[in-house]
């Protein structure tokens, strides 16, 4: 497993990161066509993060759930995005990216056995 760098890399983002692997997400983005053409401060894999974060804490607003997913990182120098930005990086994501993503993870019980498959291996048994 590579590793990625910078205040997002594994780890620093909570357990989403060991429970739904960058990669994942990346190669997500990449079928999707959503990976970014210039660097962001909220680039598209960490709002994909945020968007599952906000699932976890769906009482809260979008600039408390980006305080709980950044809690572990005090002391580095991260952004801090208005309650706007998050949303409009959340509109520049769509819809598209989250769909796959969920159609990747929910497994052969709500979906076709044959298509729930990440870099050609089957993710459900």
């Amino acid at each position: 497993m590579t590793v990625a760098a910078g205040v997002f890399a594994p780890g620093h983002l909570g357990e989403l990161t060991r429970l739904v692997p960058f990669e994942m997400v990346d190669d997500v983005l990449a079928s999707t066509r959503r990976t970014e053409s210039r660097v962001r401060l909220l680039p598209a894999r960490v709002v994909m993060y945020l968007l599952l974060a906000g699932c976890l804490f769906a009482e809260l607003g979008y600039q408390q759930v980006w305080r709980k997913l950044t809690s572990g990182l005090s002391g580095l120098p991260i952004v801090s995005p208005s309650g706007s930005a998050l949303r409009q990086a959340r509109q520049r994501l769509g819809p598209q990216p989250v769909r796959a993503l969920f159609d990747l993870l929910r497994g052969p019980a709500a979906t076709n056995a044959a298509q729930v498959r990440w870099r050609g291996v089957c993710c459900w048994p």
